[in-house]
């Protein structure tokens, strides 16, 4: 029997990782700038934490979810998102007691929604995200907007849009929710099944349905902005000054709502302008969510948090035609000749290592002109050849590929010599 790869998950394979490893680098040099410290939680939590969190009206909870019932009849889940289990991780280690509020967190990941794989969107994919939990602060949103910002500016992304809009608290929520379902209500059997469950719970959803995003009465429903209060209004103008004073362009879109039931006050997405980039342009979203610790037992601590996908990122660049720096190269490849030179040129080998240089040796017995030519494939930057002759005189032959040229060296002096040459 031949096994692949699960449907919707992919393998990435050494001539990838490198990218992948130079993305998280990125991550970890910004997150220390704007002084976020990494989490790291479970890979599944007791489903009912995103039920009660994601919200039980949300796609994700609703079609998404890989849950399984674990030997002790408990129902588990993969986890979707990340928000939730780091909301319950400072609720339950007490991090709101920390002296220095509001506790700033990032994680990266991999997160699991089954759902239908598309260029960029997999069924097991992985998320950086941020958290800053404790402060109501509006200069905070603007802080964690820059920060996903500031990756993307990082790995030479330019053709980028910022898109935000205000959710509002709860009275305007619940003014808005109203009206929607005044506007939807009398026509609500042209829309899917899942909308016309969401009419009564909640119809902010349907603004957001894949379904339905066509039908004129989306375009039509009454704006959430109509129905912000004055605290509201005032605090999204404050978020959209404090990004101004940032130097952070925006647009504001007031249809703008997260698929999250959690989001309230500031919303925000980051898409790709990129031509050629694809339908789904979203790279980044993310939004302010103030109570979501309180679901769970814990004390008020209002938060705003992002996630982006690293695979949607990898593609922003391609599109870009932003590329990383060639992958490291070899420094020294060590070919042997006969065996006699074996275990003098393994302990070469090894010793090279110790100095920090990266070094690598034909494990297949070949003959010269073949590791030659796996020295060439390996963009090894020296050659050094130990034969029967160089192991009785104590010496090596020294070749460096980018002329040609070749030498005799003293076992002894080699590594000295050849960190002048990976230096130059």
């Amino acid at each position: 029997m031949i096994f692949k790869v699960p449907r919707g998950t992919q393998d990435i394979l050494p001539s990838e990782t490198w990218k992948w490893q130079q993305v998280e680098k990125v991550i970890l040099e910004a997150c220390d700038v704007y002084r976020y410290k990494e989490i790291r939680t479970p890979i599944f939590e007791q489903t009912e934490l995103f039920q009660r969190l994601v919200g039980d009206t949300t796609d994700i909870v609703q079609k998404e979810m890989y849950t399984f019932t674990d030997k002790g009849d408990r129902s588990m889940t993969l986890r979707p998102e990340g928000t939730a289990p780091v909301v319950r991780s400072f609720v339950e280690h007490k991090m709101f007691g920390y002296p220095d509020q509001p506790v700033k967190l990032f994680y990266t990941g991999p997160m699991f929604r089954y759902e239908r794989q598309q260029a960029g969107r997999y069924r097991q994919f992985v998320q950086f995200g941020a958290e800053a939990i404790g402060s109501a602060d509006p200069a905070i949103d603007a802080e964690v907007i820059s920060l996903a910002l500031d990756v993307y500016k990082r790995v030479g992304l330019t053709k980028l849009k910022l898109v935000i809009n205000s959710l509002g608290d709860k009275e305007c929520r619940a003014a808005h929710k109203e009206a929607l379902v005044s506007h939807f209500n009398p026509h609500i059997d042209q829309f899917c099944p899942d909308c016309q469950t969401r009419l009564e719970k909640n119809p902010l959803r349907i603004l957001d349905c894949k379904v339905d995003s066509g039908n004129p009465l989306i375009a039509s429903a009454p704006s959430l902005a109509d129905y912000l209060n004055e605290e509201s209004a005032s605090y999204f103008e404050s978020v959209k000054s404090f990004l101004e004073d940032a130097g952070i362009d925006y647009e504001v879109d007031p249809n703008l709502v997260r698929g999250l039931d959690y989001y309230n006050h500031t919303a925000f997405e980051i898409m790709s302008t990129s031509e050629g980039f694809g339908a789904i342009t979203t790279l980044c979203g993310g939004g302010r969510y103030n109570g979501l610790a309180e679901e769970i037992g814990g004390p008020s601590a209002p938060g705003i948090g992002f996630a982006m996908s690293i695979e949607r990122l990898l593609l922003a660049m391609e599109a870009e035609s932003k590329i990383f720096a060639d992958e490291p190269t070899l420094d020294v490849y060590i070919i042997t000749l006969g065996e006699t030179a074996r275990r003098p040129g393994f302990k070469l080998l090894n010793e090279l290592r110790a100095a920090g240089i990266r070094t690598d040796l034909d494990y297949m017995d070949r003959k010269l002109k073949a590791q030659m030519k796996s020295a060439d494939r390996l963009q090894a930057r020296m050659v050094v050849i130990i034969g029967e002759d160089e192991v009785t005189e104590g010496a090596v032959q020294l070749k460096i590929m980018a002329d040609g040229t070749q030498e005799k060296v003293p076992v002894g002096e080699l590594v000295e010599k050849i960190i002048k040459n990976t230096t130059r």
